[in-house]
């Protein structure tokens, strides 16, 4: 017996080690970004839907170090993550903290919205413009809901928090954050720095991977190997919670088909991404020095006032762009905001006229449930869809489009109603939740506009 925890102590098998980093990671983001307690995390974020084995997991949080590490039974598994500011929490499986802890910058602080004032600029809501009881029905805001905040044309119209959360609070986009990757890029095709048809991102002309375009990439149509399954070690559980250089270990992924002509989701893709406007924003300089690391910041969340927004990056300097940003429920819906409004934000345009519309074109390879920019065209299918948008089913309108992220986060934004719904928790999917039930039921209560002047959801 002794001899099996020693081994279990000097070489845990990944499993163990992928819970550990994982547990250490979202107690870490949640103490040091949110001002969660560490305890109350551990159990209703981590244990409580999570892989058996992490309910035998501990955490010890240094306030000091700014570090979190995670054992099994508080002996075995070697789970750490350090906070930086500016960049968040990054686990760090060679155990270098000094080495993570040189991704940082000091972010010159956003000015809050007064309460009183208008939104997007304040957080004033005006409540009497639509009656969102729906809002209050908790079979449609979902189980393990934590923030909805509804917008209409231009205005906070409604919200919603369960106990402990509020306007305040930055939560885990997961996924959602893979679209403000596609921001951010776009931002950098605006400056002239980057183009949909820019390749080469492998050096050597033989490499069959040299010819994978900056387009694929965005569309998940690159052709590389992936497995995003979750709940085992597998590429993207390897990605997140075993490999200090997340872009390195992707960009080692060998090509399983021909680029442009298969549709696979991979979230190793979207750290590719980081990592190439990363490259290109820096310039002659370091893609990983401060003035780079700060760019998401001072280019978009500044403008647009999304004082909450941290971008969070790994143990060596690239941007987690496919799932690690925290923000409130209202900055998250700024960025809805903005991209319904085409990516101008008080009359300053600061994405590409027509990348938005470039985002929401069908990835040619998906079946029309992804677009062009690294968003959905089809929200959560529950149990099953049968290969249907399963938005006909809510009757949605043709135009909406989707951000979607693990554990239920979503935001829809729909144009021809001028709506943005964000709908922020922790809802496993084995719970089959469908946020179009309440998006669904807030349009109904939408003033003037009526579901029968809109074309219906695409078949």
């Amino acid at each position: 017996m002794g001899g099996a925890s020693a081994a279990l102590a000097l070489q845990p098998p990944e499993l163990l080690r992928v819970g550990a980093n994982y547990s250490a990671k979202i107690v870490c983001s949640n103490v040091f970004i949110a001002g969660r307690d560490a305890q109350a995390v551990l159990a209703d974020d981590v244990q409580a839907p999570g892989h058996p084995l992490l309910k035998f997991l501990r955490v010890k949080v240094d306030k000091e170090k700014q570090t979190v590490s995670a054992k099994l039974l508080g002996l075995f598994g070697n789970g750490l993550a350090v906070y930086r500011p500016g960049t968040g929490c990054a686990v760090v499986p060679d155990g270098d903290v000094e080495q993570a802890r040189r991704y940082q910058f000091t972010p010159e602080p956003i000015k809050p919205g007064a309460v009183d004032a208008p939104w997007p600029q304040g957080r004033e809501a005006d409540l009497s413009l639509v009656p969102l009881t729906a809002l209050q029905q908790p079979e449609l805001t979902g189980p393990g809901a934590r923030a909805v905040v509804v917008i209409h044309k231009g205005q906070l119209v409604g919200s919603y928090y369960a106990q402990g959360y509020n306007d305040n609070t930055p939560l885990l986009g997961w996924s959602m954050t893979k679209t403000v990757t596609a921001a951010l890029i776009g931002m950098l095709i605006k400056d002239g720095k980057l183009s949909m048809a820019h390749n080469g991102f492998w050096p050597g002309q033989s490499d069959p991977r040299h010819a994978i375009t900056l387009a694929q990439l965005m569309s998940m149509s690159s052709g590389l190997e992936y497995n995003e399954g979750y709940g085992d070690v597998s590429d993207v559980t390897r990605m997140l919670y075993l490999e200090p250089d997340m872009a390195s270990y992707t960009a080692s992924k060998p090509l399983a088909h021909a680029p442009g002509s298969h549709w696979n989701y991979s979230s190793g893709t979207t750290v590719l991404l980081s990592r190439i406007w990363q490259r290109a924003a820096a310039g002659a300089g370091s893609a990983t020095d401060a003035a780079t690391l700060s760019f998401a910041h001072n280019r978009l969340f500044t403008p647009l006032g999304m004082r909450t927004a941290v971008l969070e990056a790994d143990a060596r300097g690239n941007l987690v762009g496919s799932s690690y940003m925290y923000a409130s429920a209202q900055d998250w819906a700024r960025f809805g905001q903005f991209l319904l409004q085409d990516g101008v934000w008080q009359g300053q345009r600061l994405l590409p006229e027509g990348y938005v519309r470039m985002m929401q074109q069908a990835a040619p390879a998906s079946g029309g449930q992804y677009g062009q920019g690294q968003l959905w065209r089809w929200g959560p299918s529950g149990a099953s869809s049968g290969g249907a948008n399963p938005d006909a089913a809510f009757q949605l309108p043709a135009d909406t489009y989707w951000m979607e992220g693990h554990d239920g986060q979503s935001i829809t934004i729909i144009p021809s109603q001028e709506l943005v719904v964000v709908r922020l928790g922790l809802t496993p999917s084995s719970l089959h939740y469908q946020p179009q039930a309440l998006v669904a039921a807030i349009l109904k209560a939408l003033p003037v506009a009526t579901l029968a002047d809109k074309a219906r959801a695409r078949p």
